[in-house]
């Protein structure tokens, strides 16, 4: 037995003895061989390359939205460890570079972490601030001893928007991740990114060190519609108006919101699209400007998040309320369109119209204003003679009208979160005769500021209703053009015949009706204005608007101004919006080369700004009546109407919320006013 067991033993040593001396005969005659093959297939210093995101422009090329160069500085324990001469000078120079770094802490990572080749000792330093090292590192006569490769620059890129709070709540900013959040950066999140590339480096199989780059491809960039210096007047005036009103009445912001939209009516192209308040865009999420810290200190994050949604709104696109009198043109193009009215009709206005249940609803001339005909009666914003004109054109007529010019529908503006209004209107089933009145000058229904603008644009363009758009074309990282946006015609709402005539009637308005205090001296005009109450009556807020556009005869810009609670003790009077939009009509007009076309009229200095019934801003101690433009509830509505108009109203729809964000876009809240609310 044992003898047997000693020559299994012997056996087995022979064997190991054999496979030792074999591995032995390939480590001298073929390691380094081998050695190499291990070496080619293991991969080293592998990292991303990340792509630069595309600019946004305006449509001139000035730059709104970029991607600028930062630096992170990176340190390869390893590599340093393995030449301890070097160690002391590297990490010297690291700290009189930086200063924000300490020589212990760094002593101390390279003891903790010997074998890590990717530590991350400063983030996002401008090429400037990186410049002192680089300059080191170079001089190896002066510096030998700071050891290059132990220490590398790691690029990446940070939006940056050089106009800061200009167009914010159009252009929208990015999260991280590149991902788009809020406006055309949420929009065309897609068309801006690119591809990240990749930089390999590994051994060969001569056992040198080799690298592999496959480059990034940049994002695309985005040229839009808009007019820098058209968007800085704008909000210049904007603010101005909100300053002159700040702490007005009672102690806060000059008003709720403001909002101004320009285009071009003859193709839909956004000039344009301001919104007060604004915020940076280099620094979204700060509230401190709108806030004081003790108003911070005790809301909670979901409190904060709620303002900010709010504050990052488009007030242009997502909001909606009852647009007032500015809706009559599209009554009277109804009326003209179905041949239900020619325009040579006389109606007699005698102050209200009255509804079964004893229902009146008056005109805001209670005493009425006689005879009216169809242009005397936008002249005048009669509500009495649109009424008459909705009672003549019918609930079918004019149902299928309000959706031939858009109410109710998307526009699909290339912007997120469109407000959707459809649930906001009656249809032909739903709406009764004292519905079909009311919807006739521009209340019991919901818009936004973009469908306005745009049906708008079609009555006075011979009656194309044009998409409307903020981007024009898209250029790849070289610069080429690879695709155009060209004005894209919808649908036509009126005929040229129609379209004329009601230029001749809203030119009439801004030269001699309730318009005029809009006209800008020397221009011909057209346009018409809105003054809505808001619910409940008791609060006594009013939403103003005035829709203009010039010339009379050409329209080439169109003008949309709201201006939504203004901080004064009598907000019913139109003149507010009026005279923000007359305010930056005067330096657009000329700034966009169309020159007065009317004889300039000299006025005395003296002379009192508004006129008798269109609302002028009351002067001191004076009250007279309300203007003929103001939609006042209480004043229109009696027994009842207005507490049942909820149910009225779509079955007590409130106003309608925008679509769903897209990925990556925060929800914007705020959007479901009630009906004459924003």
């Amino acid at each position: 037995m044992q003898k047997k067991l000693l020559v299994e033993f012997l056996i087995i040593t022979l064997v190991l003895v054999g496979l030792i001396g074999r591995l032995m005969y390939i480590e001298y005659t073929s390691g380094e061989k081998y050695e190499k093959i291990v070496l080619s297939q293991q991969e080293y210093n592998s990292r991303t390359i990340p792509y630069q995101r595309g600019d946004i422009v305006d449509t001139k090329g000035t730059v709104l939205a970029t991607s600028i160069d930062v630096y992170n500085v990176i340190l390869d324990c390893k590599v340093l460890n393995q030449k301890e001469k070097d160690k002391n000078d590297t990490i010297d120079a690291l700290v009189s570079c930086f200063p924000d770094l300490d020589k212990g802490d760094l002593l101390k990572e390279l003891e903790e972490h010997p074998a890590s080749q990717y530590t991350v000792l400063a983030k996002r330093l401008s090429y400037e601030e990186i410049q002192p090292f680089v300059q080191m590192q170079a001089d190896t006569e002066k510096y030998p001893n700071i050891n290059g490769n132990a220490v590398w620059f790691e690029k990446e890129y940070i939006r940056n928007y050089p106009y800061k709070t200009l167009a914010s709540s159009l252009i929208g900013f990015v999260s991280s991740g590149n991902v788009g959040t809020t406006g055309l950066e949420n929009y065309y999140n897609s068309t801006l990114n690119g591809v990240n590339g990749r930089q390999y480096g590994y051994l060969n199989s001569d056992n040198n060190f080799e690298k592999t780059i496959k480059d990034p491809r940049d994002g695309n960039t985005v040229v839009t519609t808009v007019d820098v210096n058209i968007q800085s007047v704008a909000e210049e005036k904007i603010a101005e108006f909100n300053e002159k009103h700040k702490d007005g009445y009672v102690e806060g912001p000059g008003t709720l919101h403001t909002a101004a939209l320009i285009m071009n009516p003859q193709n839909g192209e956004i000039l344009a699209m301001a919104d007060y308040p604004s915020f940076d865009l280099n620094n979204p999420r700060d509230l401190t400007p709108f806030y004081t810290e003790e108003e911070l200190e005790g809301k909670s994050e979901e409190d904060k998040m709620d303002l900010l949604n709010q504050l990052w709104g488009n007030f242009c696109v997502n909001s909606t309320f009852e647009p007032g009198s500015t809706i009559k043109p599209f009554t009277v193009a109804t009326g003209l369109e179905t041949g239900k009215i020619t325009g040579n009709e006389v109606y007699i206005c005698d102050g209200e119209q009255v509804f079964p249940g004893d229902i009146h609803i008056h005109c805001v001339s209670r005493a009425g204003h006689g005879e009216e005909t169809v242009e005397k009666s936008l002249m005048d914003s009669c509500n009495d003679a649109l009424m008459q004109m909705a009672e003549t054109i019918g609930i079918e007529d004019f149902t299928t009208y309000q959706s031939i010019f858009g109410f109710g529908e998307k526009t699909n503006i290339d912007l997120p979160g469109e407000a959707r209004t459809d649930a906001l209107m009656f249809t032909g089933e739903t709406m009764k005769p004292i519905d079909l009145a009311t919807n006739s000058f521009g209340q019991s229904f919901n818009c936004s500021m973009i469908q306005l603008a745009s049906a708008f644009s079609s009555l006075i363009n011979g009656g194309n209703f044009y998409q409307p758009h903020v981007v024009k074309k898209i250029l790849d990282s070289q610069g080429n053009t690879i695709e155009t946006i060209r004005p894209t015609v919808l649908k036509q709402t009126v005929s040229k015949k129609t379209s004329e005539t009601l230029k001749t009637y809203l030119k009439a308005v801004v030269a001699e009706g309730t318009g005029n205090t809009a006209k800008v001296n020397g221009y011909s005009m057209g346009g018409k204005t809105g003054t809505a109450q808001k619910r409940p009556v008791e609060n006594k807020k009013y939403l103003l608007s005035f829709v203009g556009y010039a010339p009379a005869d050409n329209p080439q810009v169109l003008v949309y101004v709201v201006v939504d609670e203004p901080n004064v003790e009598d907000q019913a009077h139109s003149n507010y919006a009026q005279e923000l939009a007359k305010s930056i009509m005067e330096e657009v007009l000329p700034y966009m080369n169309l020159y007065p076309d009317e004889a300039v009229i000299r006025e005395p200095e003296n002379q009192r700004e508004g006129q008798e019934g269109d609302g002028g801003e009351p002067q001191e101690g004076e009250e007279g009546e309300k203007p003929e433009d103001s939609m006042v509830w209480g004043d229109i509505f009696e027994d009842g109407y207005e507490d049942d108009f909820d149910e009225k109203l779509g079955q007590g729809q409130d106003g309608q919320e925008g679509e769903e964000p897209k990925e990556g876009q925060e929800p914007v809240e705020g959007q479901e006013p009630q009906p004459g609310q924003e």
